[in-house]
């Protein structure tokens, strides 16, 4: 690997800069431990810290009427809607069959969509009571703790194959913690914590179960176990931990502060948690950037983001990393990643479409004083949120609850970011106009092929015209067993050539660590922006590259966007492919020239240039079954190959897109 000459990153720069800025990127890792969270604690002076628990109120119980009571009127009633809607009908049931499905045939859709359902109704419920305090949603509240308490185990079937006992049937006997068992555990908790004594007039007997069986499945278990992978005590660079860590110790953390009645093990278990999260933020680098993407982001970088508001509370302010600039790149990532509307950078598992917390994104900029990010919250809750509360999580919506009249207050903007550069994840973007989604934009990324949520994409690109895309990358299908399995590139979404990428006579990328982008090159100024790099090592020998240089520039002076391929083959090739993955209609207008239009599905409109005698176009129609997929892209993309036949060894070609 070719030296760093210099280690730096251009992070959302406000104008495009005047001279060059021409950096080589450092491969992604070798961060040095900078321990933020546990860093300066110790269990003893965190115990002389942390508030008790009968002493910390987070947020209003249902008790206290003069909040829950001063809450807009428009508010207090969508809220008590939505808990009028839960009334009435049966609980629906989780059935062994359903859950067997995921070791059968590898459905988790239908248990999970149940699960999702009753978790739900509990806490729109449990809202509904603490606006109302009449007492006519406590019944059904008392079944929705009932029928989880007795679940017997309260996470998905995709996620039990790490017990003992293997994939199939959960264990009672060994409670693992996945997302889910946390997610319901900090369901309960809150539950338990808003309305406190008004569940005892249901039933006494109520309370000590829901503490005891959120005490049995996640309590003890995270003081007990090291081998839960998401903690992230064997974590490697090749395998660090991902949105897992976050998500659930923000869980963990609510069950324990609000829970835990001995304090000794309560700061114990704080303690752990900070310990947990450095192990989650050390292989950060300095960019804050998500290799995940901005819809994994909301339970990555955002959960970060609530272990820190929790921590902040429960220990009266004194542990404060808001100041710290990683935490602040962490925060702003999610701005950097957007592009327009409701369209966010979507490299791997992530999703075109993505609709971050408003409420939590906003209060994210409150924290770090950037007024940028605050708007883009505002931005993100009236634009993308329609200006209504999202359903979420308990511990999301509470303080969205509460902090509703202040962020509709705010005045709303998204930022729409001239230049971004995040060395660490090696991922550009950038449009014509700073402020302004008219004319071309692109993104484009380098890495590796062993990320978190990986396709075989090093060298990928996507492109908008006037805020809508043009070539894309197409996401995720609806998760599978087959999506996390050794089969995973055998889906056709991760291979790379259903990415906007090279295909050598018939051989794609392959993954792993070592499958990485070399040399890679970032230069921007008033006149353009660009990456570069080498793509050869991301190919198996059987390629038969020496070198494949790419380039992918945006001229903001022609609004024009340039894909240049050279390369260096190590013996003849009979056919090289350029794949352009499109939702857009396409037409060839001549042997050199692609016309694009997807205004009337609501999608861009471009020409593509390239040389008519050496590439001849293709156009393959990829028919969209998957309901996942079809809500974000409809019901067809459309593939272009360029190909071509018997190149010479050392070629080069360049695709130009063209505003239309």
């Amino acid at each position: 690997m070719p030296k760093t000459t210099r280690r730096t990153w251009l992070a959302s720069t406000g104008a495009a800069l005047a001279a060059p800025h021409l950096v080589a990127s450092q491969q992604p890792g070798g961060e040095k431990p900078r321990n933020i969270m546990s860093g300066g604690w110790t269990e003893g002076r965190l115990g002389g810290c942390l508030i008790a628990r009968p002493k910390w109120k987070p947020f209003p119980t249902s008790a206290d009427r003069d909040a829950w009571d001063g809450l807009t009127a428009g508010l207090r009633k969508e809220l008590a809607a939505s808990a009028e809607a839960q009334l009435g009908a049966p609980w629906p049931s989780l059935l062994a069959s359903s859950f067997l499905e995921f070791a059968r045939n590898g459905n988790r859709s239908r248990f999970e969509s149940v699960r999702s359902a009753r978790r739900n109704r509990l806490g729109d419920l449990v809202i509904g009571e603490c606006v109302e305090a009449k007492g006519r949603f406590l019944d059904e509240i008392a079944n929705g703790i009932w029928l989880t308490l007795e679940e017997t185990w309260w996470g998905v079937p995709a996620h039990v194959g790490v017990q003992r006992a293997g994939r199939g049937l959960p264990d009672v006997n060994e409670p693992i913690v996945d997302l889910f068992a946390a997610e319901t555990a900090s369901l309960l908790a809150w539950t338990d914590y808003l309305l406190g004594a008004r569940l005892d007039t249901v039933s006494p007997l109520i309370r000590p179960r829901l503490r005891a069986e959120v005490d049995r499945r996640m309590l003890t278990p995270c003081l007990q176990r090291d081998d839960f992978g998401w903690m992230g005590w064997n974590a490697s660079r090749t395998r660090p931990v991902n949105n897992w860590n976050p998500w659930i110790n923000s869980n963990w953390l609510t069950s324990a502060l609000l829970l835990e009645t001995n304090e000794q093990r309560r700061v114990a278990a704080v303690y752990r948690i900070l310990r947990s999260l450095d192990n989650f933020i050390n292989p950060y680098h300095d960019d804050g950037g998500c290799d995940e993407g901005p819809g994994y982001w909301s339970r990555a970088g955002a959960s970060l983001f609530d272990c820190l508001d929790l921590l902040h509370s429960a220990t009266g302010g004194a542990l404060d990393v808001y100041d710290v600039p990683l935490i602040r790149e962490i925060a702003r990532y999610i701005m950097r990643a957007h592009v327009a509307g409701n369209w966010f950078i979507n490299f791997a598992d992530a999703s075109a479409h993505a609709s971050p917390s408003g409420d939590l994104v906003f209060r994210a900029g409150r924290h770090i004083k950037d007024e940028r990010l605050q708007a883009f919250g505002a931005f993100c809750a009236s634009g993308l949120g329609g200006g209504k509360l999202r359903r979420d999580s308990l511990g999301r919506q509470l303080p969205a609850i509460f902090n509703y009249g202040t962020l509709r207050t705010a005045r709303p903007q998204a930022p729409l970011i001239g230049d971004v550069w995040l060395s660490g994840i090696q991922v550009m973007a950038a449009r014509v106009k700073e402020g302004s989604s008219e004319g071309l934009y692109i993104a484009a990324k380098g890495g590796h092929n062993a990320e978190s949520h990986n396709h075989n994409d090093v060298g990928n690109f996507v492109v908008y015209n006037d805020g809508k895309p043009v070539f894309i990358d197409v996401g995720v299908e609806t998760y599978t067993a087959k999506t996390f399995s050794k089969q995973r590139y055998e889906i056709w979404t991760m291979q790379s050539a259903y990415h906007n990428l090279p295909t050598i006579d018939g051989v794609m990328q392959h993954d792993g660590r070592e499958f990485e982008a070399r040399d890679v090159r970032y230069r921007t100024d008033a006149r353009g922006a660009e990456l570069s790099m080498d793509i050869a090592k991301t190919y198996p020998a059987e390629a038969g590259v020496e070198s494949w240089r790419r380039r992918m520039r945006l001229d903001r002076e022609k609004n024009e966007i340039s894909i240049t391929d050279a390369c260096q083959l190590k013996r003849d090739a009979a056919q090289i492919t350029l794949t352009l993955m499109t939702p857009c209609s396409v037409r060839v207008a001549s042997p050199g020239e692609l016309e694009l239009d997807g205004l009337q599905a609501g999608f861009g409109k471009a020409r593509v240039l390239f040389e008519g005698g050496r590439l001849t176009p293709k156009v393959e129609e990829v028919t969209i079954t998957d309901g996942h997929l079809k809500s974000v892209w409809g019901d067809r993309l459309y593939r272009i190959l360029l190909v071509a036949d018997r190149p010479a060894r050392t070629a080069a070609w360049t695709v130009r897109i063209a505003g239309s």
